[in-house]
């Protein structure tokens, strides 16, 4: 009778053990937000256009390469975000709603500042 008992025992702890992988190799990691890279110097945004989907937290992680410069967008809940020469700033924001939003240079960079921008193209899913 112990020995029925010792199997069953193995088996229930063989089936739970199978049960936990099989959880654990089927379940996906919870995704991260996505972070863009933008170079920022004067005149230029690079890239000068990203595409980000609608409800997503996103981050911008705007580097400067020459000069001091800005960003803000109170329709894509950025605040007003300096980046200074030479230094690396993060801004995650997430958009509430589609549609292309044109992003200008908030620091006056000189003479080709006026056509400083950065598009956002947000999507819906």
């Amino acid at each position: 009778m112990q020995r029925i008992l010792t199997r069953t025992g193995a088996l229930v702890a063989a089936a739970i053990v199978s049960a936990v992988i099989g959880v654990a190799l089927t379940s996906s990691p919870a995704a991260a937000h996505p972070t863009v890279d933008i170079a920022v110097s004067n005149w230029k945004f690079v890239p000068a256009k990203i595409t980000i989907p609608v409800g997503e937290p996103t981050t911008l992680r705007l580097t400067s390469t020459g000069g001091v410069h800005g960003i803000q967008s109170d329709e894509l809940g950025i605040p007003l975000t300096t980046v200074a020469n030479g230094k690396t700033v993060e801004v995650t924001f997430t958009p509430k709603k589609a549609g292309t939003y044109v992003l200008h240079c908030m620091v006056f960079c000189g003479s080709g500042h006026a056509d400083m921008a950065l598009t956002i193209e947000v999507t819906s899913p």
